[in-house]
């Protein structure tokens, strides 16, 4: 009965092996991995864009001061934020010493005037008779001298009334130019001295971009080139190349761009934003995105031959847009490539292509 159940088993195992096909013809090289849709590289005219970041900072900025010292403020008519036109007051300060003084020039150039009247009447006298021996020769010459140290006095006192003049204008401080203020240190009651900073200005309401860039950039940019700014929450900022540094940081590389910025939408003054310097378009190779699998930090494409086989190829890759990544080298652009699914393919796999199959 033994022999006889071994030989039973021995019959069984020979058939299964028979029934059965070996695992070499099981290898997966012999049957399609997965359905794809295949794509060929394409060539398009791209833009061609310098990155850079940098400050917006106002065109020029003025800084508006007290002329005179000693006064003490006592209107204070703009703050922050106001836009102000070239000769409105923004600060009054006390005029009662100043108002004064002027009154008391006043009253010096009277008297010089009439020291002057004088004098000169002394003078046309001595003039007169001085052939006739009336007057000596001395007393003539005082005449004639007090004429000319009143015609100085009266020209001294004149200047010093003008000065009072300008000291009572400069009671009232007024913006140099239109503008926006930017800040404001003036505060009512303060005593302010010469020199003192009351307010800063953004001449024009004008901000412009100092863009930092790289300097081996600085050959490919021009002024009036177009800029496009990334302004944090809305809509990006239009801008044109305004000026060129001419000098470079030793310690970066980098350059300053300064783009001119549109006074509307307002921009804001201090932000740090980043953005692109259009200079012309270029020929470039492209690729759909979902074509690309990155694996151990290198990008590849799948390409696919005549046989419907794929071939991992590396590439090097360079700017993206509408969903397309633009290739550097790995391509000729008559190759045809796996159009998504990469990621599920391995080197020498065997494909459908779903335009056939369809």
């Amino acid at each position: 009965m033994r022999r006889i159940s071994l030989l039973f088993l021995g019959s069984f195992a020979a058939l299964a092996i028979d029934a059965y096909p070996t695992v070499a013809q099981t290898q997966p090289g012999h049957a399609a991995a997965l359905t794809v849709k295949t794509a060929q590289p394409q060539y398009e005219q791209w833009p061609q864009n310098i990155p850079a970041s940098g400050w917006l900072q106002p065109w020029h900025e003025a800084v508006i001061a007290s002329e005179t010292s000693g006064l003490r403020i006592d209107e204070v008519l703009v703050d922050v934020g106001s836009v102000v036109i070239k000769g409105d007051p923004l600060v009054r300060l006390n005029s009662e010493t100043v108002s004064a003084d002027l009154r008391k020039q006043v009253a010096a150039v009277a008297t010089a005037q009439a020291d002057l009247a004088k004098a000169k009447a002394d003078a046309d006298r001595a003039r007169q008779i001085g052939q006739s021996g009336a007057l000596s020769d001395q007393k003539r010459t005082e005449y004639l001298i007090a004429e000319q140290t009143a015609t100085a006095s009266l020209q001294s006192e004149q200047a010093g009334l003008e000065s009072e003049r300008i000291k009572l204008a400069q009671t009232t401080i007024s913006a140099a130019d239109d503008g926006i203020i930017s800040s404001r240190s003036a505060s009512l009651g303060a005593v302010v001295s010469s020199g003192t900073e009351l307010f800063r200005l953004i001449r024009q309401q004008r901000v412009e971009w100092q863009a930092e860039v790289s300097a081996r950039f600085l050959p490919q940019i021009d002024v009036g080139q177009t800029v496009e700014i990334s302004a944090p929450g809305g809509e990006p900022l239009q801008g044109r190349v305004r000026l060129v540094s001419p000098t470079v940081s030793s310690e970066t590389g980098r350059s300053i761009v300064y783009v001119e910025v549109p006074a509307q939408p307002k921009p804001r003054v201090g932000l740090y934003v980043s953005g692109e310097i259009k200079i012309g378009t270029e020929r470039a190779l492209t690729v759909p995105e979902t074509s690309l699998v990155f694996r151990d930090g290198i990008n590849y494409v799948f390409g696919v031959d005549e046989q419907k086989r794929v071939h991992r190829m590396r590439v090097e890759i360079g700017r993206r847009r509408d969903q397309r990544v633009e290739i550097l080298s790995g391509l000729t652009g008559s190759e045809q490539i796996v159009e998504s699914g990469g990621a599920f393919l391995s080197d020498e796999s065997l494909v459908r292509i779903a335009e056939e199959q369809k």
